[in-house]
């Protein structure tokens, strides 16, 4: 029977006790992390949601007074070349006298371009173009201006301006 002594001094058991010992925790920790990768990864987004998360448009084939509507992330975006009359009048605007007081030089980049989404921020309906570059929702009766900012009715905000870049004079990423 071994002493305590010759277990201490380097016997052979206990250096193979130690190894498994060791393999058996690497295995165990390979084998969690190998069954908890799936259930992580699955958190991550979708390729079709990937695909959504922005857009790019082409603003070459939209002439001024135009507007555009593409979708992004499931929702309609209204992309205006506006005309040197609605880029005065939008800046014009006395926004103290407005709901939710926003000036046009923050809600675009570039001043012939508006860029926003097409969701009416009372009930989600979608707003209708109208000469002149404003917009109406027929749901309950908001009227917005040339920025899109809300005029009349029961709208509490402006249409969203969603985050976008240029990439060139004639393409704009949304997104």
């Amino acid at each position: 029977m071994a002493t305590e002594d010759q277990a201490k001094s380097g016997d052979g058991d206990v250096t193979r006790r130690d190894f498994l010992y060791v393999a058996t925790g690497t295995l165990a920790a390979v084998g969690t992390a190998a069954a908890a990768w799936p259930l992580i990864d699955q958190m991550n987004p979708s390729a079709d949601v990937l695909a959504m998360s922005s857009t790019e448009v082409d603003l070459s084939a939209i002439a001024v007074g135009q507007s555009v509507t593409v979708m992004w992330r499931g929702k309609p975006v209204f992309v205006r070349h506006r005309t040197a009359k609605e880029i005065a009048e939008a800046e014009a605007t006395n926004i103290s006298d407005m709901r939710d007081p926003q000036a046009d030089k923050d809600r675009v980049q570039k001043p012939e371009w508006l860029i926003m989404v097409g969701v009416c921020t009372h009930l989600g309906c979608v707003p209708l173009g109208e000469a002149g570059g404003t917009w109406f929702c027929p749901c309950h009766g908001s009227h917005y201006d040339t920025s899109g900012r809300i005029v009349k009715g029961p709208a509490p905000k402006n249409l969203e301006v969603p985050q976008y870049v240029f990439l060139n004079d004639t393409t704009v990423k949304i997104g």
